[in-house]
């Protein structure tokens, strides 16, 4: 048959402008695109020759040819091949599957980019990305984006188990030829005449063997078949994920984790996923073993590597872990996902979503398993990561309940830090609140005259001394029925070994009222059993902010209140019975209320806090011990 000069569907035509201009941003993804088809024809005759004996071939390979002084690149398979019909339904026309539609509706919303949003059309981003969404997968698509780097572009294919094969050209003008062969082997061999290099124009040199392997090693390492220059094979084809752990040794898993994450140190544990059914993927996951130095930072990067069928596509795909799990590394494989058009952009769907909360729940069951079979890990875990899987606990997540399952916190009962569960095992009897109190450093909250009446009884509490928890426990109500409590906040009912009479207790009103008057910085002035041996505590209302979380706003720039306090007294301390009798006999006297000055300044201090006039404490508590010399 002779050669014929045919017109690209005009649809085709605008897809083409679109990938040589704006849809890629990357142009190293042509030879990615080109490696996958041929991958995928590589797939389909494997498959076609299991039922049909014509069909089958050995060493089913990918090839790769490059021609530095034609300035050709060549990549050939011996895969299914293509008809006459396959090439033109496949590259010259896209109207297939409706994503001539598609197409439309993509250009669209490009041009309409800047028009607004009457409301009525819903969000034009997520519009483009849904439409953009449904071209992948065709062969014509990908194939598209050698435009970005050839100046022509030649196939020839012949199907398997047919006689004649196929040339097909073009230059990108908007025309293809095509022609019937008879001497061309079994497969598809795409020949990219190359454009000249232009590296401001991130367009590199594609005919130099060192860009090809770079490109082959990122993109395309694990397809399953080989990919040869030569006699040389390019990609190690060892995708550990598709094979069944019992087939993998230790060694191999700490080299490709290694290789992903490019810590030197051995993982702390792996985890392999497997999905079947009416979605599928794969995952490959590891715990690392120390916390990256940018953990904390706002703009470093995240999150696992993303495959499509062992096609790479992408690193830190944050959208697959929740953020509080961003110290994962790993690779998840999946067999389709809503990518946009240039498969370089994870879309928000439903399986992207269903994917997330199964890797989330088995990050943490694994982590909940170190936990009782293995201490030390579990240990080193908690003390790496513990502060970044507790910000899980800041959000309406479903993983609260496994977040707080394998958490762990100082506490009064031991050096060692304690779980949830082992506390609640402790409680008291009539116990029915698990205490805790919040600071800056273990040290700082052991010395709290808050704790005093709390250890006197015995009654455990927790030592919460990450940023995190200030905030965490402001929206996390309870544990296993037990709800949070803490010892600077609202009243504590503590049993007392011997309750102040009526009488007592209304012997300190003058006094109580007195102070409430006479410090300007307090909401209230009341008794307390909290305290044994300190004269006095602040403590903030039961919904109020403590002073580290009012700390921590104002250091994040944010307006607080100001945040009155309440003065709680220990009626049995020396220094308050002395002073009830003092202003019972001489209520005007002014020692009385530097007296009162110094005592809220102790109890400000012993709390950590900062005194508004630090010069006048000073000058107050020297002039008061001057007169006890």
């Amino acid at each position: 048959m002779s050669t014929e000069t045919l017109e690209f569907q005009a649809e085709a035509r605008q897809l083409l402008q679109l990938m040589v201009h704006s849809i890629y941003s990357n142009k190293d993804i042509f030879l990615r695109e080109l490696i996958s088809n041929a991958s995928d024809a590589l797939d389909k005759r494997r498959l076609a020759g299991l039922t049909d004996d014509a069909l089958r071939a050995d060493d089913l390979h990918i090839e790769i040819e490059a021609d530095a002084e034609a300035r050709t690149l060549t990549v050939r398979d011996n895969g299914i091949g293509m008809s006459r019909e396959d090439v033109v339904g496949l590259i010259g026309t896209i109207a297939r599957s409706g994503t001539a539609e598609t197409l439309r509706r993509l250009k669209e919303n490009k041009n309409n980019g800047n028009n607004g949003n009457d409301g009525k059309d819903g969000n034009k981003e997520q519009k483009e990305n849904a439409a953009s969404a449904e071209l992948i997968g065709q062969f014509g698509v990908g194939f598209y984006s050698v435009f970005m780097v050839a100046d022509k572009v030649g196939l020839v294919t012949r199907k398997a188990g047919t006689e004649q094969g196929v040339r097909w050209e073009s230059d990108g003008d908007g025309t293809y030829t095509i022609e019937t062969v008879e001497d061309a082997p079994e497969g598809t061999s795409v020949t990219v005449h190359l454009r000249p290099a232009d590296e401001e124009d991130a367009l590199y040199d594609y005919a130099d063997d060192r860009k090809i392997r770079e490109i082959v090693k990122r993109y395309s390492d694990f397809i399953s078949f080989p990919i040869r220059m030569g006699d040389e094979t390019l990609n190690s084809m060892k995708a550990l994920w598709a094979r069944p752990r019992s087939e993998v040794n230790d060694e191999e898993y700490r080299e490709f984790y290694r290789h992903i994450s490019h810590d030197w140190t051995d993982p702390l544990d792996v985890i392999q996923m497997r999905a079947e059914g009416t979605f599928e993927y794969e995952a490959l996951l590891f715990i690392p073993s120390r916390a990256p130095h940018d953990l904390f930072q706002r703009d470093a990067r995240h999150g696992v590597q993303l495959y499509v069928k062992r096609v790479f596509i992408m690193d830190d795909t944050r959208e697959l872990l929740p953020d509080h799990l961003r110290f994962v590394k790993g690779v998840v494989d999946a067999a389709d996902l809503s990518l946009n058009i240039s498969r370089e952009i994870l879309q928000q769907d439903r399986h992207i979503q269903l994917i997330r909360r199964r890797l989330a729940k088995k990050v943490l069951s694994t982590v909940k398993d170190l936990m009782k079979n293995d201490a030390e890990k579990y240990r080193t875990f908690w003390r790496e990561f513990g502060p970044a899987v507790k910000e899980g606990l800041l959000d309406r997540s479903e993983d609260h309940k496994a977040i707080l399952d394998i958490a762990s916190f100082g506490s009064t009962a031991g050096e060692e830090p304690t779980s949830l569960a082992d506390y609640v095992s402790r409680m008291k009897d009539g116990q029915d609140k698990i205490y805790f109190m919040t600071g800056e450093s273990r040290a700082q909250v052991e010395n709290s005259p808050h704790l005093e009446a709390f250890r006197a009884k015995e009654y455990e509490v927790l030592l919460l001394t990450d940023p995190v928890d200030e905030i965490w426990v402001e929206g996390v109500a309870e544990y296993e029925g037990k709800e949070f409590q803490s010892v600077t906040r609202g009243a504590v009912d503590l049993p007392a070994d011997e309750e102040l009479s009526e009488e007592e207790s209304g012997s300190y009103a003058p006094l109580l009222g007195w102070l409430k008057e006479t410090l300007d910085d307090v909401k209230d002035v009341r008794l307390t059993t909290r305290l044994t041996s300190s004269p006095a505590c602040l403590v903030s209302d039961a919904e109020g902010l403590t002073p580290t979380l009012e700390k921590m706003y104002k250091a994040m720039g944010q307006e607080v209140p100001a945040v009155k306090r309440i003065l709680e007294l220990n009626p049995e301390h020396p220094l308050v019975t002395g002073l009830r009798t003092a202003h019972e006999q001489r209520a005007d006297a002014p020692e009385l209320t530097e007296t009162a000055e110094l005592l809220y300044g102790t109890a400000l201090l012993a709390e950590g806090g900062d005194l508004a006039d630090p010069a006048r404490f000073a000058k107050l508590l020297a002039d008061r011990l001057a007169r006890t010399v």
